[in-house]
């Protein structure tokens, strides 16, 4: 059995109308979820499959992050499939410093978080004070790494430069979704 703790406000997201999402991870996982709905605190128990047991903690982590149901679910489509989170405020100074970041990290009416989803092809939220990330290996490495970059102060325009780099070696090409 595992325990994980997510915020408050994101519990009714993991439970769902009626309890619609958590009936849906528990039988998609193969778990047992025990939500104490006070303290944010989910039991997580295997009672199928071990192995698919496993992406359940990740599951309701990302959903504690930020991520809609749907999203975190996508855990359980492959063996490589992963959700990473990177601490903002471990890299920040302060609040101002941190709200100065996520602002950098979403970018003007959020295009620079689509744009590290468009171009990876991963999952990125942001929430509070993480960014989570959910997506094969070589994306969420692509989204650490363009993160990293505004972080350290680089200018938009080499992240997305970068990101289309990375883009094209992910897809053998630079088609960014025009027909061929």
């Amino acid at each position: 059995m595992q325990h994980v703790t997510i915020p408050q406000d994101r519990i009714g997201v993991l439970i769902g109308e009626g309890g619609e999402t958590m009936r849906e991870i528990e039988s998609r996982a193969e778990v047992r979820l025990d939500i104490d709905s006070e303290s944010g605190s989910v039991a997580v128990e295997s009672v199928g499959d071990p192995v698919t047991a496993l992406d359940a903690p990740d599951i309701v982590r990302a959903i504690g992050r930020g991520f809609k149901p749907e999203t975190a679910l996508t855990l359980l489509d492959g063996d490589l499939r992963m959700f990473d989170l990177i601490k903002l405020d471990a890299q920040t100074r302060n609040k101002n410093d941190l709200r100065r970041q996520k602002g950098r990290l979403i970018g003007e009416n959020g295009r620079t978080r689509e744009l590290m989803e468009e171009l990876t092809g991963a999952h990125v939220v942001i929430y509070g004070s993480t960014l989570g990330i959910i997506g094969d290996p070589e994306e969420v490495e692509a989204v650490r790494q363009a993160v990293s970059m505004i972080l350290d102060g680089a200018p938009h325009g080499a992240v997305y430069s970068f990101l289309e780099r990375k883009h094209n070696e992910l897809t053998g090409g630079p088609d960014l979704g025009q027909p061929r």
